[in-house]
């Protein structure tokens, strides 16, 4: 793992300029945040080694490198699923890569179904813990130090002052807003009924099929981590019947121009 990051990073900085310091995933609910971007270099997918490629409708398959702001920033147009085929170390292995590209702090995203019964469709969550359901660990494996401990504490997975901050601006933007736990499940079908129930029983506000491995690998090289939710349906008896992913992306579409603008705004107070 270590030879093959290096050997993309190699890759990489041969064809940009500046050194990033800011990492976002442009999933569901921050697609057009490449239109605040001054964008410098961008590069397939297809086109970097050892990079796998997106296969998800609604997703792009580009890395992007530019300014937000006075911000030097690269940008995932498209993430991995571990539901699409790819195990837990391809999935996260563009955060290896951001990591030694220079990017301390990552902006991760998702579209996720709603078990507060406090949310409705369309709302913005500012993720503050995660529970980890997925059944494999990103990791799994012989550690190397070089990457980070082998045991990771992961009291903190998502920055508290970087929730704090942008809690603020959501205030100052009259952006309503929710906090609350992210529960990560594999996918690609949408719980059931008694699957939502029981992901609200145990604490959670919302469940989604991302972000928990990448902020696990990124906490494990010591990146502060931010996460949102767009909540993107509700898993109850009223709307369960009528969940699709045409109406996940229509939900998300209509969230994305509040959130676009905040996370605008944080990336420019980091």
């Amino acid at each position: 793992m270590w030879e093959k990051v290096q050997e993309t990073v190699s890759f990489i900085q041969n064809k940009i300029q500046n050194k990033p310091t800011v990492g976002i995933i442009l999933g569901s609910g921050l697609g057009n945040l490449v239109n605040d971007m001054e964008i410098e270099v961008s590069i397939p997918y297809s086109e970097i080694i050892n990079f796998p490629v997106a296969t998800v409708k609604g997703h792009g398959s580009n890395l992007l490198f530019g300014k937000v702001g006075n911000q030097q920033v690269v940008a995932m147009q498209g993430r991995f699923h571990y539901y699409e085929g790819y195990d837990m170390k391809e999935v996260t292995f563009p955060i290896r890569v951001m990591k030694y590209l220079g990017v301390e702090n990552l902006i991760v995203s998702n579209a996720s179904g709603g078990v507060n019964p406090n949310f409705k469709v369309g709302d913005i969550m500012f993720i503050k813990d995660h529970i980890n359901m997925f059944p494999e660990h990103p990791l799994r494996g012989i550690n190397d130090e070089r990457f980070g401990p082998r045991f990771l504490n992961m009291s903190e997975p998502y920055n508290k002052e970087m929730l704090a901050k942008a809690q603020k601006l959501a205030a100052d933007l009259n952006t309503p807003v929710h906090t609350g736990i992210y529960y990560g499940l594999t996918g690609p079908t949408f719980e059931t009924l008694s699957e939502y129930k029981m992901i609200r029983s145990v604490g959670a506000d919302c469940v989604g099929m991302s972000t928990v491995p990448e902020v696990i690998v990124a906490r494990h090289m010591d990146m502060k981590c931010f996460g949102v939710s767009v909540i993107s349906d509700m898993g109850n008896e009223d709307s369960i019947h009528t969940i699709s992913h045409d109406e996940v992306l229509e939900a998300v579409n209509a969230a994305e121009p509040k959130l676009r603008k905040l996370i605008k705004e944080l990336i420019l107070n980091l």
